[in-house]
């Protein structure tokens, strides 16, 4: 097995530098230097038995989650199941919003790497840029061979232990749910296009409508009421005759519903809506929306589980079923 100084070796550095970078040291070292380092562990795979084995002493007792924007209430019910597991186990949870950013992500998991802290759960959504995954999975392996332990909620390309929404499955029963109420002029008020989220949900809903949309009936945007809005305006002045829109979340769906209302179209004799996630919101707009339900807090409630238990050869990945819960936001197609 590499040692120390195999890695200071193979980096030009000294035994000290290595190890201030791999034990996430408060001392400075230079980013180029650093950067050595990291390359140097994982090309020697180098594991330092001492750090793993402090994994399971008590002090280490703090976990690092990482989320888009915890104020949302995706990631608040996601955030009271990691909490609620976090508690029992006597851990402090440490809570760091991204808002979708990749750098400040790989700042966030620098510092909790510097922290020592027992696990990092990444919660948000994964990305399809190959070059930010590649700069987060650099940060997450360095981490990991201190003997943390990840954990991550949805696709990611990164190693840990994964929780899976089925975010495919429940825009599928969606799509055929608007298939069989005869919906065939379908618009989508989408998220953004980077995140994996959002491209699993149009994947999911082209199919259970059995047929892929034209581009101009695709509008994306915030995953946000206000998102929502801009995105409905946009989908009504360009596209005549839309019996349904699809939101891929319930704040963008609340976004919609309001432009329509402001514009006279009833709902759903006119044009029907449906959302993603059954926030609680959903059950109390006018009219109830329906959506698709995900065990939000049990998903969290799974990763913090997880990424609490001891590392195993392969990591796990666990799936959660999705539900159609049907409301008055959605009817036949209009004749």
């Amino acid at each position: 097995m590499a040692t120390l100084a195999d890695v200071a070796r193979r980096a030009g550095v000294s035994p000290a530098t290595a190890s201030r970078v791999i034990n996430g040291s408060s001392k400075p070292v230079a980013d180029e230097l650093r950067e050595r380092v990291l390359k140097a562990v994982a090309e020697l795979r180098y594991v330092p038995n001492a750090h793993a084995q402090l994994l399971a002493r008590p002090q280490r007792s703090v976990v690092g989650v990482l989320v888009h924007d915890v104020s949302d209430p995706y990631f608040a019910e996601v955030t009271r199941g990691l909490q609620r597991v976090a508690t029992e186990r006597g851990r402090l949870v440490i809570i760091c919003n991204s808002y979708r950013d990749p750098d400040r992500e790989v700042e966030y998991v620098d510092l909790l790497r510097a922290q020592q802290v027992a696990a990092i759960v990444l919660a948000g959504s994964g990305y399809h840029d190959p070059t930010v995954n590649a700069l987060l999975d650099e940060r997450l392996a360095a981490y990991a061979a201190t003997g943390g332990r990840v954990a991550v909620v949805g696709w990611h390309r990164h190693r840990g232990d994964a929780v899976l929404p089925a975010n495919q499955d429940g825009a599928r029963l969606l799509g055929e749910e608007l298939r069989r109420l005869g919906h065939r002029t379908v618009g989508v008020v989408a998220g953004p296009g980077t995140l994996t989220t959002t491209t699993d949900r149009i994947a999911g809903l082209y199919e259970g409508l059995a047929v892929s949309l034209p581009e101009e009936r695709i509008r994306y945007a915030d995953f946000t009421r206000q998102g929502g809005v801009q995105a409905t305006a946009e989908l009504l002045d360009s596209v005549p005759g839309l019996t349904a829109i699809v939101a891929l979340n319930d704040s963008m769906a609340v976004g919609a519903l309001a432009v329509l209302r402001e514009r006279g179209v009833r709902v759903p004799e006119d044009v029907s809506v449906v959302g993603f996630d059954d926030m609680p919101i959903a059950a109390d707009v006018t009219p109830a929306l329906t959506t698709v339900r995900l065990p939000l807090a049990d998903i969290g409630a799974r990763a913090m589980t997880l990424a609490l238990e001891p590392a195993t050869d392969r990591d796990r990945v666990e799936a959660l079923p999705a539900e159609l819960v049907r409301r008055d936001s959605l009817g036949p197609a209009p004749s």
